[in-house]
């Protein structure tokens, strides 16, 4: 924790969502045992971390941020309690529709465990509540706590120990350990798989119990084989994404053994939940497990999905790491079993999105779409079929990406973080990150026949040296304009040196184009002379 805060102190942002993402489960905690409303709390808590960035370069000591970041949460509600005029939902009601739907009654059961326990702990004094929580619901160690509260680890010993006795007195069991053990473990040894830090974070920290393992991949970007466990393979998908993404060669050889060798274990559970969302980024990651799993023998552990598009209340969902530590609860226990059918279809897609035969994913989606509708993957066809657009264009040579980026500069968006809000908005069934796209930006303000121009960055290669970059004027060359209106290709002015799964085009001639206008696939002819 030290070392993000300090670099968090020196601007690093990166640095700051992880203190965040830590402290997260703490601030929570603390915020909804003051304030007793689910959304309150998770306001108080967003705006005690803005308090805390911008006044983090007033902390002397790192090691004194866990005090000193309490101490900001309890003023924040304090505030809060003060201006509060009316009374929100509380979280058991809005839990009421989950519980309503098909298929919940099987948690419905556990959901009244959990409210004799959290209510029995509620009634426990603050001095023994507070850890009660953050140690058995949001699975902190002591000596977090302890830096959180500013309480000697011997003393909150001694507070768990009062607590279990107290709660042995009002709960029916002979071993409360076993307790929290079944309702937040629901009695199974589980493993949960996701696709970010943040969620994964946020499940470490009551949502679910279990292990969590967050699967490190950006298989929207760079080459990709069908087997990539080969040493050739991954040595030249890592050189790929070093050279283009600045993700360092050793340490992406590093993170994909490590969590390879977790994945070969998956056979210690009892089940195993895949976390995913709707767009390219988390379906190609889907298929890839999904491919990996079909060469595996289960055995007794289960395989369980939860995989959505949506969320109540978001309007524009992009993903599991927009929702709250509680919205995220509200998910826990409604993924759904998936078997041959599902892994059959998750390693055909796979193997066509490694294919440098582009037509293998395009015909498998036109054969395979009620199936899909009516699995586990519903958001394959759509997710997919958008990889596919990706490809230049019959049109002007710019792919959806490229195409939806030049559109929006000419539409007045001025500056990358525009560019980038706009672009990911409405693109969001590709699931772009910032580092994903400014590889694109990247390549359409370089080289002898730019498209675009951005104010300053002449001479760098690496947008993250620009000062103030995320600012700085963006506009569309006359080479640019063209383009956009059809007069001239970009592919045979600029050139391309691009993955697509796996199809690499290089050159100022490509074998496949997208027909925006038709919607499929083009085969080219190259001119070999």
């Amino acid at each position: 924790m030290r070392q993000w805060v300090e670099k968090a102190r020196q601007g690093d942002a990166e640095a700051f969502a992880q203190l965040m993402a830590h402290c997260r489960g703490m601030a929570y905690a603390v915020s909804y045992d003051m304030l007793k409303d689910v959304h309150l709390a998770e306001d108080a808590v967003q705006e005690a971390f803005l308090e805390a960035f911008l006044n983090l370069h007033r902390l002397s000591e790192p090691a004194a941020f866990p005090g000193w970041f309490r101490t900001i949460v309890v003023r924040q509600c304090q505030r809060t309690l003060r201006r509060k005029r009316h009374t929100l939902l509380p979280l058991d009601e809005a839990l009421q529709d989950l519980q309503n739907e098909p298929g919940a009654a099987d948690i419905l059961e556990r959901k009244e465990a959990e409210q004799v326990l959290q209510s029995s702990v509620a009634a426990l004094s603050d001095k023994l509540r507070v850890p009660v929580q953050l140690f058995y619901f949001y699975g902190y160690s002591l000596q977090e706590i302890s830096g959180y509260l500013g309480t000697p680890v011997q003393t909150l010993k001694k507070r768990l120990h009062d607590a279990r006795q107290k709660l042995k007195g009002t709960l029916p069991v002979a071993d409360l350990a076993s307790v929290f053990n079944h309702l937040y473990e629901g009695g199974r040894k589980m493993l949960h798989i996701v696709n970010g830090d943040v969620v994964g974070n946020m499940l470490k920290h009551g949502i679910v119990q279990g292990d969590v393992l967050v699967w490190r991949e950006i298989y929207s970007s760079g080459p990709i084989f069908a087997d990539l466990s080969g040493p050739r393979e991954r040595a030249e998908r890592a050189r790929v994404l070093e050279a283009t993404l600045g993700i360092p060669a050793g340490e992406y050889m590093t993170g994909c053994e490590e969590q390879e060798q977790k994945l070969r274990e998956y056979a210690q559970y009892d089940e195993v939940v895949l976390w995913f969302e709707h767009d390219l980024f988390d379906q190609s990651m889907l298929a890839y497990l999904l491919h990996w799993f079909k060469g595996q023998k289960p055995g007794r552990t289960k395989l369980s999905l939860l995989c959505i598009g949506e969320f109540p209340g978001v309007e524009r969902f992009h993903g599991l790491g927009q929702l709250t530590p509680a919205q995220l609860g509200t998910l826990s226990g409604t993924w759904r079993s998936i078997g041959r059918q599902e892994i059959g279809l998750g390693s055909e897609l796979w193997q066509a999105y490694a294919s440098p035969d582009p037509t293998r994913m395009a015909d498998l989606l036109d054969q395979k779409n009620a199936e899909l509708a009516a699995s586990g993957l519903p958001f394959a066809y759509d997710a997919f079929r958008t990889h596919l657009m990706r490809l230049p264009s019959v049109q002007n040579g710019l792919g959806i990406v490229e195409q939806t980026t030049l559109e929006a500069v000419a539409s007045g968006a001025h500056t990358p973080l525009e560019l980038f809000q706009q672009v990911t908005d409405a693109l969001h069934v590709l699931g772009m990150g910032d580092v994903e796209y400014w590889k694109v930006l990247r390549a359409l303000t370089a080289g002898e026949h730019p498209l675009l121009y951005i104010e300053g960055a002449e001479g760098y290669t690496d947008f993250r040296q620009i000062p103030e970059f995320l600012n700085r004027r963006v506009t569309v060359t006359e080479l640019g304009q063209q383009i956009l209106e059809g007069a001239a290709d970009r592919v045979l002015v600029q050139g391309i040196d691009e993955w697509y799964g796996g199809l690499h085009m290089q050159g100022h001639e490509v074998p496949w184009r997208w027909d925006t206008e038709a919607g499929q696939l083009v085969r080219q002819r190259i001119n070999t002379q």
